[in-house]
């Protein structure tokens, strides 16, 4: 083995304070009692900061009483809320453990999900509960189902209220014990639970506080993203409320309220992801709105081309940022600055404080010289503990000393900014030479008739893989012009040389393309027509 290349941040270490995450999260309410702390943007429930710490407090007595104990896994099942925050600080100040769930999920996949963590109770909105009722039956050990209302057979959550706001002192071990069991996307197998230790999760908002400090006790941020997904839950609950910015909080993604939102609150800043990006830089309706106050978009979970980027930033008059991490690393390792230097908008930024990189060859195990692309490996305090009951799974993708193993590639220039330009097991092999996806998915989305797109590898009996466009339209286009319109911008062996048009591209709820579902759907088709 040859001698690793170790890339380390351009920012300096930050103080990793040893505290348990909810007196980090909440810990300045007394600076802004009676500042808001989250809004929800439909009915308008919100919680002052005093309230929210209060209700926190209540919530988690109640939990003590209802037999919940340090190291219990309570499920969330919930689209956002402003109870959201409430109850996941509240099971983690008591040293339980919240593992939360994408509310479309099956209860099959709900199911399989809390019997992996072993989960004790689960909360949930009344219009979930026989779904989450049928997932219990799946999972002994759920005991209880709490809905935020009433349901038959549910526990209301108002009950919680009604112990006192005293809950139980808990030793925790900010290094060791878990606070989060959120779980990877499956996009590359089953999928795990992640563990989030106290000090991962406070680890990553001291690293991350150069986003953050845009924000103060008088700003409002967008909270569209699922509170359940690690993007939402950490960067943008954990991170606002840090800050004492207010959340104004949406259960779904749809643009018109979105961008209502955006113009009624004067929303400072939204995270978001290359999605909705793509609608507010090309859809006609956001012209009907007033976004002049909103200063800071922030884009994550999905690679950014810099077209799209750069049309968004010119089209609204704003600042586009965008980073990148993982559900196991907590999840950010890299950002863009916040502020007005110039940036490689297509990059994903330098890596963040107290964090160290490789670029590894994954054929060879060797590292990378300088400009060769390589798998990314990164070592600091916001990587996770370690996949839940999963040691083998584990020991794939994290070294004795370490090292995780991030399944994607990524190349460094020489400022020490990141492009991550695919994952290892989507690279596309086309006579020997390696075709990123994401390279032609970014060319595509920059043609002004093209609303979204996907690439694929397909079987190709001369190339072995050839790359294939799944393309939704705007405004009418051949597939001869889209082929033209790559062949211009990219190397001879890049080119796309199959286009389909279809009425959506298939992804994640973090806005990851699923190209694994078009590589499903496509083998299919080949089958039945041979």
């Amino acid at each position: 083995m040859g001698e690793a290349k170790i890339l380390r941040s351009p920012h300096p270490d930050v103080d990793i304070p040893d505290t348990p995450l909810v007196p980090f999260v909440l810990g300045r309410v007394s600076e802004f009692p009676d500042h808001p702390a989250i809004i929800c943007g439909v009915t308008g429930k919100s919680y002052t900061y005093a309230q929210l710490a209060d209700a926190v407090r209540h919530v988690a007595a109640g939990l003590h009483a209802h037999g919940i104990k340090k190291g219990d896994v309570v499920g969330v099942v919930s689209p956002n809320l402003p109870d959201f925050p409430v109850v996941f600080y509240a099971v983690v100040s008591i040293g339980a453990i919240c593992s939360t769930v994408n509310p479309i999920a099956t209860a099959e996949e709900i199911g399989a999900q809390f019997a992996d963590s072993e989960a004790m109770l689960i909360f949930t909105i009344p219009e979930l509960f026989e779904k989450c009722s049928a997932a219990a039956r799946l999972a002994s050990t759920v005991r209880e189902i709490v809905v935020f209302g009433e349901a038959d057979g549910a526990t209301p959550y108002r009950e919680l209220f009604a112990h006192g706001d005293t809950p139980p002192d808990v030793d925790i071990d900010p290094a060791t014990d878990v606070a989060a069991l959120p779980y990877s996307s499956g996009t590359s197998g089953i999928p795990k639970g992640v563990m989030l230790t106290h000090r991962n999760i406070v680890a990553n908002l001291q690293q991350m506080q150069a986003i953050t400090e845009v924000l103060d006790s008088t700003s409002r941020v967008l909270g569209v993203l699922p509170f359940f997904h690690i993007y939402g839950m950490v960067v943008v609950m954990g991170g606002a409320l840090r800050q004492g910015a207010c959340i104004v909080s949406l259960p779904r993604f749809d643009l018109e309220q979105v961008l209502r939102v955006l113009q009624d609150h004067k929303v400072r800043m939204a995270n978001i992801v290359p999605p909705i990006l793509l609608a507010m830089a090309k859809h006609p309706i956001v012209a009907n709105y007033d976004l002049s106050q909103l200063k800071y978009l922030f884009s994550g979970a999905a690679p950014l081309g810099a077209e799209l980027a750069s049309a968004c930033q010119d089209r609204l008059g704003l600042t586009v940022r965008q980073g990148y991490g993982l559900t196991e690393t907590s999840p950010v390792t890299h950002f863009h600055p916040m502020d007005d230097r110039r940036v490689v908008l297509d990059s994903v930024g330098p890596s963040a404080p107290n964090t160290e990189c490789r670029l590894v060859d994954p054929a060879t195990g060797l590292d990378c010289e300088p400009g060769e692309r390589g798998e990314l490996w990164m070592r600091g305090p916001q990587v996770m503990k370690g996949y839940f009951n999963k040691p083998e799974a584990t020991a794939a993708c994290m070294t004795d000393d370490g090292w995780f193993k991030t399944g994607d590639v990524a190349v460094v220039d020489e400022l020490g900014w990141y492009k991550i330009v695919d994952r290892v097991k989507e690279l596309i092999k086309y006579k020997g030479l390696q075709v990123a996806p994401a390279e032609l998915e970014a060319l595509l989305l920059g043609h002004p008739a093209i609303a979204d797109a996907a690439v694929i590898p397909v079987p190709d009996p001369h190339a072995g893989e050839i790359p294939k466009a799944f393309v939704v339209l705007r405004a009418p286009l051949t597939a001869d012009q889209v082929m033209a319109f790559i062949a211009e911008r990219v190397s001879s062996y890049k080119k796309v040389r199959q286009v389909e048009f279809v009425d959506a591209i298939p992804k994640s709820p973090s806005g990851k393309i699923l190209r694994r579902v078009l590589v499903e759907q496509e083998r299919r088709r080949v089958s039945s027509s041979s």
